[in-house]
C-alpha cells in the first residue's frame, strides 16, 4: 500500500468517525437545522406514524396484564440506580403494572437535581408539561421539573438556577434526562397522545424504594430530602408487585 493510499484511508476513517460522533453527540445542534429545512412535524403526525405498530405493541401488554387499552390513567415510576422504570396503568380501578423499560442512559449520581449543568436527573413526583414531537433525540416528554417542592427549597437556599429542560426521550444518550430508546418512547409518547398528558404522573426516585431504605441515601444531602424520600418511599409503595 503506498503512503498516499494509507493517508487517503486514515482521512476516510478519520471523517467517519468524526461524522459518528456528530449525528451522535451535536444532535442538538443539528436537528433544529435539519428540522427547519423540511418542516416540524405535529403530534398528529407522530401519531399516524407510529401509532399501528405501537399500539399492537401495547395492546399486547395490557391484555396479557388484564386491563383494557387504552388506559384512562398512567404512573411512571423511575429508578436510577436500577436504571428501570415501571408502566403502570388504571382504568376505574386500582393501578396495575405493565410492564417495565430499561433506562439506556441517565447522567449524574444518586441525589436530587439542585442546579443547571450539574448533569443530575431529578428526583421527585413530576406531570407532563408537553409532547416534543421534534426532539433531538427522537421524540420526548417534558416533565415540569422544577415543580413547586424543587421551587420551594431553590428559593430557602437561593439556588437561582435550579435547572430545567429535563425530558423522557429517545436515544441512548443523556444529560439529566431519562433515555429510554426509540422504540420505548415512540410506545410512551403514543399512549400519553392516546390518553392525554393530565393523565400521566411520573416519579423518579434513586433507588427502588420497595426494595431500599431511601433514608441510608440521605448522608451529605440537604435536610429537605429527607421529607422528600419520605413522600417518594410513600408513594412507591402503593405500586407493589404481586407475589
Amino acid at each position: 500500500m503506498s503512503a498516499m493510499t494509507k493517508i487517503v484511508s486514515c482521512l476516510i476513517i478519520f471523517i467517519t468517525l468524526i461524522s459518528a460522533a456528530a449525528y451522535v453527540y451535536a444532535r442538538p445542534i443539528w436537528i433544529p437545522i435539519y428540522t427547519k429545512i423540511i418542516g416540524k412535524k405535529s403530534v398528529n403526525d407522530v401519531i399516524a406514524k407510529y401509532e399501528t405498530e405501537t399500539e399492537k405493541r401495547l395492546s399486547t401488554y395490557f391484555t396479557q396484564a388484564g386491563l383494557q387499552y387504552p388506559p384512562q390513567n398512567i404512573k411512571l415510576l423511575a429508578m436510577k440506580q436500577e436504571k428501570k422504570l415501571e408502566l403502570w396503568a388504571s382504568s376505574h380501578g386500582d393501578f396495575v403494572f405493565i410492564r417495565d423499560y430499561p433506562i439506556l442512559a441517565a447522567s449524574g449520581l444518586l441525589g436530587p437535581k439542585l442546579m443547571e449543568g450539574d448533569k443530575q436527573v431529578p428526583e421527585g413526583i413530576y406531570t407532563l408539561e408537553y409532547l416534543n414531537p421534534n426532539s433531538a433525540y427522537h421524540l420526548s416528554m417534558k416533565l415540569n421539573y422544577p415543580n413547586a417542592f424543587d421551587l420551594k427549597h431553590a428559593r430557602i437556599e437561593n439556588r437561582q438556577q435550579p435547572g430545567t429542560n429535563i425530558f423522557i426521550h429517545g436515544k441512548a444518550l443523556s444529560i439529566g434526562c431519562l433515555a429510554m430508546g426509540d422504540t420505548a418512547i415512540e410506545e410512551l409518547f403514543v399512549l400519553t397522545a392516546t390518553i392525554g398528558k393530565d393523565a400521566v404522573e411520573v416519579a423518579i426516585a434513586p433507588v427502588d424504594p420497595r426494595q431500599h431504605d431511601l433514608m441510608l441515601l440521605n448522608d451529605d444531602q440537604p435536610s429537605w430530602v429527607t421529607t422528600l424520600y419520605s413522600d417518594l418511599d410513600a408513594y412507591f409503595s402503593d405500586f407493589r408487585h404481586s407475589q
